[in-house]
């Protein structure tokens, strides 16, 4: 009926195609008896899909990882992998896997280099000149209290320290002064003794390793004992070495002895243990009472050719200095600015140190302590001040430095130390210097219980004395201990600001006031304090400063970071077209063969396998049930199987009922072509028996 175009034949099998537009036809031959037709009116797309399903499985859909990854050298644009797999040979081969390989490589460390240069910053320096905002800058006097004020809670403390010196040296009390003399106390009652047994001095006889020969100096008495020594040197073995004893009040067998090669160095410390102790329990009105006010301290202030005053000043109370005073604080509205360079420029002060008011046991050097800081930074006086000597004129000519450093991930400092986790304690801007002494009380506070009297005092915490906290010296010297050996944590913790100023100072001094203007220049001042001194200056009570920028050019260090984002990914793109000649594209391409389709290849290997697993087991399964549940046939034996003519011939079994076999399926039995066994759309072919 149709003209053939092309016969299949296969054992059991004959089938005769024919092809006329969209349609197509297929006459198939299972057996003599069974002819079918199949006809199919779909259009051509449904028979490319089904002789798809014939053809090798290649790409990202390949069954195995070899094959995709010959499939990925032959497509790739990598020029390398494409001729490991084209190459004809196994040296050419082997050749271009080791080149490829060196270019891989090249490119991984080149990319590495590009990566850590990304975090590198440039450093570039500035200097401009323009109109400086003035910075602050605070003085104090070397004594922190008039000692007339203070003597009344001192005179038991000075009467052991005398007392302590005139047993070892022979030291006798100095001709006394007007102003003491007339309130220190001839006796003092035991009970203001009572602190002084705390802490003892000793004369040190001799050292032996951790063995201590000492004496007690009040009562001559001799003991020897085993403790740790601290501060010992070479030379301290033997002689009137001065040290005092510190214990553990919970474990007496806990003791420090502190020894120093200067008694005056162990006379110091010994009596600033006692007179910090006092200071904290005196209420802070109190305190600044017994200071110098602005008018006592500052007798003579100009500032860019302009007079200025107490109103100028703003009060801080430092612990171990007393009442400063700041200028130019940040508490004023509008911050004063330098209009040009020189001394004219700057700030000119006259302060008056009131040397016979000098606690001698406390001080030993009389002058002013000054600092040049910013306005938001916290005067740390007592470690970066610079002194003043009385009886000269100290100028200081200033350049301003201003430094920003990159945060995250170019360096480890903090903009504002929000992500520092400890607290502020002095509600100034952060700095490294105020994060440790933060740490340093809050970590006093949790092990000592309560705060030393140096730093600002923590929320609900108090200061430390001997009344309240008996054992708190013993405690803040092993955890000083520990915060110098950085064994709290503290340092590590505290990171730097990325932002400061900086500035630096050239000093000169010079003697003031001079031989011949001395003493007219002291009369007048005299003169003119009469109303507040009631006393005749000397040039020891006097020290004249000079402040001011040597120019107005405001230097400026920041960083940059070496490299950009764009420039980063250029490179990156350069080093893949220089070794590999291909593109980012390219590298999108290498993620996903070798992590995206390769697991899925993995994954779809492992699930057939489990699938064949699973598929066996169940079969093995049937079989064994269709074993247990089957007849046996009591006819016959295992010895002489049965033949199909002897099997005729076998007698019925009595009371046995052989299983019927069922009617085979005939449709079962119809034999189709390739094509119409893989068929996907039943509905799309018809079937006309023959």
């Amino acid at each position: 009926m149709f003209p053939p175009v092309r016969y299949h034949h296969r054992p059991g099998i004959w089938s005769l195609f024919y092809i006329q537009g969209s349609d197509f036809m297929e006459f198939t031959s299972a057996a003599p008896s069974v002819y079918g037709v199949i006809m199919s009116n779909g259009p051509k797309k449904k028979i490319t899909q089904k002789l798809k399903k014939t053809l090798p499985v290649t790409g990202p859909q390949a069954p195995t990882l070899y094959e995709l990854m010959q499939w990925y050298c032959l497509t790739t644009n990598t020029h390398g992998c494409r001729r490991i797999v084209v190459s004809k040979g196994r040296i050419r081969k082997w050749i271009w896997i080791v080149l490829t390989l060196i270019a891989v490589a090249l490119i991984f460390w080149q990319c590495a280099l590009l990566l850590m240069s990304y975090y590198t910053v440039s450093v570039s320096i500035t200097v401009n000149f323009q109109k400086l905002t003035f910075p602050a800058v605070t003085v104090c006097n070397m004594n922190p209290y008039r000692y007339s004020s203070m003597n009344k809670y001192l005179s038991g403390l000075e009467a052991e320290t005398i007392k302590a010196l005139r047993e070892i040296y022979g030291y006798t009390k100095p001709p006394s002064r007007r102003r003491r003399d007339a309130e220190m106390p001839q006796e003092v009652t035991e009970e203001q003794f009572n602190y002084l047994n705390k802490i003892q001095l000793f004369e040190v006889k001799s050292i032996r390793g951790n063995e201590i020969d000492m004496e007690e100096i009040p009562t001559r008495k001799r003991s020897r004992m085993n403790a740790r020594v601290v501060h010992r040197t070479p030379e301290t073995t033997a002689g009137n070495i001065v040290g005092y004893k510190l214990c553990d009040l919970n474990n007496s067998s806990d003791c420090t002895i502190f020894t120093f090669s200067s008694a005056i160095n162990a006379i110091q410390e010994w009596y600033r243990l006692h007179y910090m102790n006092i200071l904290a329990k005196i209420p802070m009105e109190e305190k600044i009472l017994m200071g110098y006010s602005a008018d006592e301290l500052l007798i003579n202030c100009f500032f860019d050719g302009k007079t200025c005053d107490a109103r100028n000043f703003t009060l801080f109370q430092h612990p171990l200095y007393g009442n400063c005073y700041t200028f130019n604080d940040a508490q004023r509205k509008n911050l004063l600015d330098s209009s040009m360079g020189g001394a004219e420029a700057g700030l000119k002060l006259v302060i008056y140190m009131d040397e016979e008011e000098y606690n001698p046991f406390l001080v030993t050097a009389a002058g002013a302590k000054i600092l040049v800081h910013d306005q938001n930074d916290f005067p740390f006086i007592e470690e970066s001040g610079t002194e003043l000597e009385t009886g000269t004129e100290t100028s200081i000519g200033m350049q301003l430095t201003e430094s920003s450093k990159l945060s995250s991930p170019y360096s480890d400092c903090t903009i504002d130390g929000n992500d520092v986790p400890v607290e502020n304690l002095y509600n100034k801007k952060y700095t490294y210097q105020i994060c440790l002494y933060s740490c340093f009380q809050n970590e006093m506070v949790k092990t000592c219980g309560c705060a030393h009297y140096d730093q600002p005092l923590p929320k609900g915490a108090k200061y430390c004395n001997y009344d309240e906290f008996p054992s708190w010296i013993y405690c803040y010297f092993k955890l000083h201990k520990q915060f110098v050996q950085e064994e709290l944590g503290c340092q590590s913790t505290c990171r730097e600001s990325c932002s400061f100023k900086e500035w630096t100072f050239t000093r000169s001094v010079a003697k003031w006031p001079s031989l011949n203007s001395e003493e007219w220049t002291l009369r007048v001042l005299s003169w003119e304090l009469g109303s507040r001194l009631h006393k005749n200056l000397t040039k020891n009570d006097l020290a004249n400063l000079d402040i001011f920028y040597q120019d107005l050019n405001l230097r400026t260090i920041a960083e940059s970071p070496a490299s950009s984002l764009s420039n980063l990914l250029a490179n990156f793109g350069g080093q893949l077209g220089l070794w590999m000649s291909c593109s980012m594209v390219c590298v999108l391409e290498i993620v996903e063969i070798f992590l995206v389709d390769s697991l899925w290849v993995v994954l779809r290997q492992k699930w057939h396998k489990f699938m064949r697993w699973w598929r066996s087991r169940k079969e093995g399964k049937d079989i064994e049930q269709h074993r247990d549940t089957g007849h046996d046939n009591p006819c016959l034996s295992d010895e002489d199987p049965p033949t199909f003519n002897t099997a005729l011939q076998l007698p019925h079994a009595e009371h046995c009922q052989v299983p019927r076999t069922p009617p085979p399926l005939y449709r079962s039995l119809q034999i189709q072509s390739d094509i119409e066994h893989s068929r996907e759309d039943e509905n799309d072919i018809e079937i006309e028996q023959m």
